[in-house]
């Protein structure tokens, strides 16, 4: 056969092959990689996309926990599974993007994953104490100022989704904080609770309980709309101060080279099931927002995030210690 004929011969063995793949997808069970300990958020999130999924599709999706490295241990082993569907995992932006800007991973955020789609997003809050003398964004603003750089702001940990959102907000805002990380919200909270320090910056599921009993006093969201729990909780975007998104996002993705036809049906029956009213409960339940996606703006979003966290780190000068 001459060379342009066994092109052509193979363009048509793919095209008919394509359809096929997807039509015969899944013949097996599908793992899903959580890259965090059961019961934290990522998890919760995890398993109410998996089983709403399965309980839609009668799929059989196993949910594999593979923590560590904040993330990075399982968005890695994800990244280098075979590309043929039935390994995909709940990336999250901290693992995802955050941590190969930071030199903790060993992925490419682009090249390495075929994106699928957003599942669900949680936005960052600003926090204070309830007897603090900050009440509204521009108490926040003229306080840093007043203090010269002094105002403390405490965060999870250094590198963190919720440390950078404030990394974001000084450099937008152009004021100074003292950065305090710590490691986690248990112990950052007795510290912010007793004055130790001004104001924290978390996501809002680790924070509502303590919002809705009355003992942390919720700023702005660090999102570009208001938050169905706290509806009365203004934006930073709203107070004038533009760009500064830092919402949490969760979303499905595959290694590189997965079958276009398997990311398009697994993106479809995503999309129905984040639909649903009671998978919509469940998420809100976990603090979180079932959004849903095409895989090209999930792939969009990516693309978008690596050079406004990268930014971000450089001017900050962040270094995370091995």
């Amino acid at each position: 056969m001459k060379p342009m004929r066994i092109l052509a011969a193979a363009a048509l063995t793919a095209l008919l092959a394509g359809p096929g793949v997807a039509q015969d997808y899944p013949t097996k069970p599908i793992r899903m990689v959580v890259p965090f300990p059961p019961g934290g958020g990522t998890d919760v999130v995890s398993r109410v996309v998996a089983q709403k999924l399965g309980e839609a599709t009668g799929w059989t999706i196993v949910i594999d926990n593979k923590p560590g490295s904040g993330g990075s241990v399982g968005l890695g082993l994800a990244g280098k599974a075979p590309a043929d569907g039935y390994t995909i995992v709940m990336a999250q932006n901290a693992n995802l993007v955050i941590n190969p800007i930071l030199g903790k991973a060993n992925y490419d955020p682009i090249k390495d994953f075929a994106p699928i789609g957003l599942s669900a997003s949680a936005p960052q809050v600003l926090v204070v104490a309830k007897d603090s003398l900050i009440r509204t964004v521009e108490d926040l603003l003229k306080a840093a100022k007043d203090k010269g750089g002094k105002l403390t702001f405490a965060s999870p940990g250094i590198g963190t989704s919720s440390h950078l959102a404030g990394e974001l907000l000084q450099q937008i805002a152009q004021v100074k904080f003292r950065h305090i990380p710590y490691k986690g919200a248990s112990q950052a909270l007795p510290d912010l609770m007793g004055g130790r320090v001004d104001f924290y910056v978390s996501s809002v599921p680790s924070v509502s309980v303590q919002i809705k009993e009355g003992v942390l006093r919720p700023i702005a969201l660090f999102a570009t709309k208001r938050d169905a729990e706290f509806p009365d909780v203004p934006t930073f975007e709203e107070k004038g101060i533009k760009n500064s998104d830092a919402a949490t996002w969760w979303g499905l993705a595959a290694p590189a080279g997965t079958p276009a036809e398997i990311v398009t049906k697994i993106n479809a029956e995503l999309n129905k099931v984040l639909k649903d009213s009671d998978t919509q409960a469940k998420l809100r339940a976990a603090g979180a927002e079932a959004t849903g996606s095409s895989a090209g703006e999930f792939a969009a979003l990516i693309k978008s995030d690596v050079p406004k966290w990268t930014a971000v780190i450089k001017t900050a000068d962040i270094k995370v210690a091995d």
